[in-house]
C-alpha cells in the first residue's frame, strides 16, 4: 500500500527520499521538488517544511563523509587560530579564514529563518511562487555561468565574498530558489570557478542544514504530521546514499560542462508547474 491511515506511506517516503537525495546538491531546488511531487503522489499530501529539513540531515551527512578531510583540515586550522603566537602556513591561515567565513555566511539564513519562520512554512510554499523562482533564478544561473570569469579559488575568498555567499544561501528559504543554486550563482558572478563555487555551496550548507534539521526534529517530536517518524527516518536514510552519489557525479560534470542542463531543466519545470496549476491538477497551497 502507498498510504497508511496516518498519511504518507512507506513507499511514498522512499520516493521522497530519492527525490531529496537526487536534488539537494543540484541547483534545481530540492524543497521545490518535494513541494511539487508530494501532492501528486497517491496520498496527495505536501510532506511539509519539517520533513524537508529533517531529510536534509541525510544529505548533509553525505557532505560530511565526502568532504571529511577538507572539513577536518578547516576545523583544525580554525581552532588553531585562537592560539596566540602560533606559527602557521599560508594554507593554514586560508583554511582558518574559510572556517570563519562559513560561520559568518551562516548567520543570514539563521536570522532570517527564525524571523520569517511562519511565512516560510505557509505562504512562501505557494506553488505559483515556487514556479516563478525556478524560472527566474534558473535564468540568473545561466547568465552567471556565461559571464562569470571563473578564475577565483576558495583560498582567495574575501570577507565581502563570504557575506555575499551567506545572503545568497538565505534566498533558499524560498522554495524554488535552491540553496546550492543561490550560492553557486553568487560565486560565479563574483568570478569563482565552477568547482570552487559548488564545493563552497556544500561546505556553507553544513551548519545551517544541521541546525535547521535538528531544530525541526525537536519541534516536531511527538507532533502528528503528514509523514510518520519511521517513514521520515527511512527517507532520510535513502537521501544519504543517493546524495553521496550525486556529489561525486555533480562535481565531475560541472567542471567540464557547466550549468546549462540545469538551467534548461529549471525553466521547463517552472512552466510545467504553472501549466499544472492553471489546469487545476496542482493547488497553490
Amino acid at each position: 500500500m502507498f498510504v497508511t491511515s496516518n498519511g504518507v506511506g512507506w513507499l511514498e517516503a522512499v520516493i521522497l527520499g530519492l527525490i531529496q537525495g537526487l536534488t539537494e546538491f543540484l541547483p534545481i531546488s530540492s524543497s521545490a521538488h518535494l513541494r511539487i511531487i508530494g501532492p501528486m503522489l497517491p496520498s496527495g499530501l505536501d510532506p511539509g517544511s519539517a520533513f524537508t529539513a529533517i531529510t536534509q540531515l541525510g544529505t548533509e551527512l553525505a557532505v560530511l563523509v565526502y568532504f571529511r578531510q577538507d572539513i577536518a583540515r578547516i576545523f583544525l586550522a580554525w581552532c588553531a587560530s585562537f592560539k596566540r603566537n602560533t606559527p602557521s602556513s599560508p594554507d593554514a591561515r586560508s583554511d582558518a579564514r574559510l572556517g570563519w567565513l562559513v560561520i559568518v555566511g551562516t548567520l543570514p539564513i539563521a536570522v532570517l529563518g527564525l524571523l520569517f519562520q511562519d511565512l516560510i512554512e505557509t505562504y512562501l510554499r505557494n506553488l505559483y511562487l515556487t514556479a516563478i523562482m525556478l524560472i527566474v533564478f534558473g535564468l540568473i544561473l545561466g547568465l552567471a555561468d556565461k559571464v562569470g570569469k571563473r578564475q577565483t579559488e576558495l583560498r582567495d575568498m574575501t570577507w565581502r565574498d563570504g557575506i555575499v555567499f551567506g545572503f545568497a544561501q538565505a534566498l533558499a528559504l524560498i522554495p524554488g530558489v535552491s540553496r546550492s543554486g543561490g550560492t553557486i550563482t553568487a560565486g560565479l558572478l563574483m568570478g569563482y570557478t565552477r568547482e570552487a563555487a559548488a564545493r563552497y555551496s556544500f561546505l556553507l550548507a553544513v551548519p545551517a542544514v544541521f541546525a535547521s534539521g535538528f531544530y525541526q526534529l525537536y519541534k516536531s517530536w511527538g507532533v502528528a504530521g503528514p509523514v510518520s517518524p519511521a517513514n521520515t527516518a527511512l527517507a532520510t536514510f535513502i537521501a544519504f546514499f543517493v546524495g553521496y552519489a550525486v556529489i561525486v557525479w555533480f562535481l565531475k560534470i560541472v567542471s567540464t560542462r557547466g550549468y546549462g542542463l540545469f538551467v534548461a531543466y529549471r525553466v521547463v519545470l517552472g512552466f510545467v508547474v504553472l501549466g499544472l496549476l492553471a489546469a487545476g491538477v496542482l493547488q497553490p497551497l
